[in-house]
């Protein structure tokens, strides 16, 4: 048996579309305090203010969105995309305080 498992699409700064899967959605929420951000995951995507290509996966870029008064204080919102061929998935987001090294690929001015 196949088990169905719903994505969601986004859209980033560059009209490039984004899957969210339920199994990396389910990921993202087993952190308390990643709870109640799918929408900020989503204004990141589409308004980040600076996105970083990794330096370990040159495949993986980190799109990087401040936000005051998260659950855990005033944090970076980090959702890291995978970039294949011409697809691009989320595997992961999380709260940080810092942004990583990494080539500039994108900055809000």
């Amino acid at each position: 048996m196949v088990e169905f498992s719903p994505m969601k699409t986004f859209r980033d700064y560059k009209d490039t579309s984004i899957l969210l899967t339920e199994e990396r959605r389910k990921h993202i929420l087993e952190h308390p305090e990643m709870k109640g951000m799918l929408q900020h995951i989503k204004e990141t995507l589409s308004a980040p203010q600076r996105v970083i290509q990794s330096i370990s996966d040159k495949n993986a870029h980190l799109y990087y969105h401040f936000y005051i008064g998260t659950k855990v204080g005033d944090k970076y919102l980090c959702v890291v995309v995978k970039m294949v061929n011409k697809d691009a998935f989320v595997l992961t987001a999380y709260l940080t305080d810092s942004i990583k090294k990494g080539e500039i690929i994108w900055l809000r001015k």
